[in-house]
């Protein structure tokens, strides 16, 4: 499946990828400030403490995601077939989870969980599993590697989302 989604050269739509993929940063960082901003503009405490939440499942996933990367010590695939798998984009080490599917599965899951919006919950996802896919295209992880990485994004949020709603109850 990998040696099929990275093979022959497509120089536009490799640098669409890598676009993609590097644009996890800003979005990781403006999805909690917009929450907070919007909640501040429009006095909605239960929106600002949403940002709060997002902010902190996201890193939550990324201080997870961090250490199994270290725990598992899975080699990225340009590495272990170097004579199948092309390198189109830099990657740390290891390869298993893949942060930045993590890191948008967390936002969208955080997102929609904020928001509770179809139209929030639709785009960030489909943006979440393109993510997903260039990193894969361009040969820096597994399919396993983002399939664990949406696990573990979707899973954080919930789990700051669910610990935060006891904690309201109690």
């Amino acid at each position: 499946m990998l040696r099929k989604m990275n093979r022959n050269e497509h120089p536009q739509w490799d640098k669409t990828m890598r676009i993609t993929s590097a644009s996890v940063y800003p979005v990781m960082v403006a999805a909690p400030g917009s929450l907070l901003l919007t909640g501040y503009i429009n006095d909605d405490e239960a929106m600002m403490r949403n940002g709060i939440k997002t902010g902190a499942a996201i890193g939550l996933n990324i201080f997870l995601t961090s250490g199994l990367k270290y725990v598992v010590n899975r080699p990225r695939p340009y590495v272990q077939y170097p004579h199948d798998i092309v390198k189109r984009a830099e990657g740390g080490i290891y390869s298993f989870p893949s942060g930045h599917t993590s890191t948008a599965f967390a936002t969208a899951t955080a997102l929609t969980l904020s928001t509770k919006k179809w139209y929030v919950a639709v785009p960030s996802y489909a943006y979440a599993c393109a993510v997903g896919y260039s990193r894969m295209r361009l040969g820096v992880h597994f399919p396993s590697d983002v399939l664990g990485g949406m696990i573990l994004g979707i899973g954080s949020s919930l789990l700051v989302f669910q610990i935060d709603k006891w904690l309201q109850h109690n």
